[in-house]
């Protein structure tokens, strides 16, 4: 099984992906660690990416998906997924969908404070704006502590 964490910069995709993955015992995997070079640079300078930047990295992702489905491995992975054609190429049978919700103000406030990031607060607006919210996905309110939003994710997915 594949959980695939979807949500705008900032909504804590890695930070919630890791403690699942730990809490499970699965593999974690983030899906900046898919981008190209030239994505991170754009990302970087305060550029958004487009459709044709993406498409690449959503290559990679959903790769990395079949490998992992072909191959028996559970897995927790990452990625922004703001659009509905994004989604539509990652998910497959065997990959569940939850999408970690919050404010604006709340993650432009928790984006403020992280310092080692190439994507800053200056991309969400674009981020907001480009987010498609999903039709079918456990949605998680991000407002909870790590572990509330933990526990959420594994009542809502029947992983208990």
């Amino acid at each position: 099984m594949i959980i695939l964490l979807m949500g705008v910069q900032g909504s804590g995709k890695t930070t919630v992906g890791r403690a699942l993955a730990a809490r499970l015992g699965w593999r974690f995997a983030d899906a900046d660690e898919f981008h190209p070079a030239a994505n991170i640079s754009k990302m970087s300078a305060g550029i958004a990416l487009n459709d044709e930047d993406r498409a690449p990295w959503l290559a990679a992702l959903r790769a990395e998906i079949d490998r992992s489905l072909s191959n028996g491995e559970n897995l927790v992975l990452t990625s922004s997924a703001l659009k509905e054609r994004y989604r539509q190429q990652l998910l497959t049978e065997g990959v569940s969908l939850v999408h970690l919700r919050g404010s604006q103000e709340l993650i432009a406030s928790r984006l403020s404070a992280r310092k080692d990031h190439f994507a800053k607060v200056d991309l969400l607006p674009s981020q907001f704006a480009q987010l498609e919210e999903p039709q079918r996905a456990l949605t998680i309110d991000i407002s909870a502590s790590v572990d509330e939003i933990v526990d959420e994710i594994v009542r809502g997915l029947g992983l208990l």
